[in-house]
């Protein structure tokens, strides 16, 4: 068996205007004075991170990790959410998600898919400069405003939708490939992939690309009430990344899993900081030990209620009491013997 690794933070919901949270220096220093011992990196950000120099310079990759080393952190993995979100955006989503990439390709569809293709591939590139093998990020979406079968739709528009998701991220899957990548896509509601069947109908249209993996995060799994303990008997061997985060499910008489456009406060489900909410994660832990999962523990810190500086503060500790030493031996060994085929007979009566 195999030790997990961690804790990491993902810097994403930490990034600001005002120092520490300005710069990657900064940022990974006060990360290090918490307790962490990796960050997650938004590719995204360039407060933090250029990511076409990233792409263009391994001297520049050799030169945060160092920067890091001297801290005593480093990179876990790369992170192009919002970039990977931008593969497929269904139009009425467009002027929502446009903020999401440069000011020149606004309003423009086209353009702006090419762009966030190119920024998926230079994630590869700049991943195996890193030395990684694994990179986090969402699938975007085109079927997600018809989620619920009503109007019922129209036979093949759902098969229709996935086809085409799998044909943008093929070429993307294959650049991973070349660089000994994964691709650990989050499960998350507004993505086409938001479940195990989604996921099984993404893949299968990749015809089992070996790069599609899972970025675990059971906190998605609360909201939508599904098994997430469960989730990862069923789809271990694809979960190469996993985001440590909390949520709650409260419906009442009022509202349940859609939460009725109320905002986070007031949702039924919500996300939560490591330990206020509901998730299991002692048995999320015990059963990523168990199938030998070796790579990091990642806090993401979305709480709808505590002050984030205090959640990411509670979570270095929470993922370090959490993690399993997995053991190196049985703990009854003491009392087996050598290996005795004829003695074996003999106990069976043979």
């Amino acid at each position: 068996m195999k030790t997990m690794k961690g804790p990491g933070l993902f810097l994403a919901q930490f990034a600001g205007d005002t120092a520490p949270f300005n710069s990657l220096d900064a940022i990974a220093s006060w990360a290090a004075d918490l307790g962490y011992k990796g960050v997650q990196i938004p590719t995204f950000d360039g407060r933090l991170f250029d990511l076409d120099k990233a792409a263009s310079s391994k001297g520049y990759c050799d030169d945060i990790k160092g920067m890091l080393a001297d801290k005593g952190v480093e990179v876990t993995e790369l992170s192009t959410h919002l970039q990977g979100q931008l593969v497929a955006v269904h139009p009425a989503f467009n002027e929502a998600f446009d903020a999401f990439a440069p000011e020149a390709v606004h309003g423009n569809a086209a353009a702006r898919t090419e762009w966030a293709i190119d920024q998926m591939k230079k994630a590869a590139v700049a991943s195996r400069h890193f030395g990684l093998d694994t990179s986090v990020s969402f699938t975007g979406a085109l079927a997600w405003p018809y989620l619920y079968p009503w109007p019922q739709r129209p036979a093949g528009l759902v098969e229709t939708a996935f086809e085409e998701l799998a044909k943008r991220w093929k070429p993307i899957l294959d650049v991973y490939e070349e660089h000994g990548v994964d691709v650990c896509y989050e499960i998350h509601p507004g993505e086409d992939v938001f479940d195990g069947a989604t996921f099984e109908m993404f893949l299968e249209q990749l015809d089992g690309h070996a790069r599609c993996c899972i970025n675990y995060d059971p906190s998605h799994f609360v909201l939508q009430q599904l098994d997430y303990l469960a989730f990862i008997d069923i789809y271990h061997e694809r979960i190469k990344a996993y985001h440590v985060k909390d949520a709650e499910f409260n419906p009442d008489g009022r509202q349940g899993v859609y939460s009725g456009y109320q905002p986070w406060v007031q949702r039924a489900g919500r996300f939560r900081s490591l330990g206020d909410g509901q998730v299991d994660f002692a048995g999320i832990f015990s059963k990523l030990a168990a199938y030998d999962y070796d790579s990091w523990a990642v806090l993401e810190w979305e709480c709808a209620l505590k002050h984030p500086e205090v959640g990411a503060a509670e979570g270095a500790p929470f993922i370090s009491d959490h993690i399993i030493k997995v053991t190196e031996h049985a703990f009854d060994d003491f009392a087996g013997g050598d290996s005795d085929p004829a003695k074996n007979r003999r106990m069976l009566g043979l």
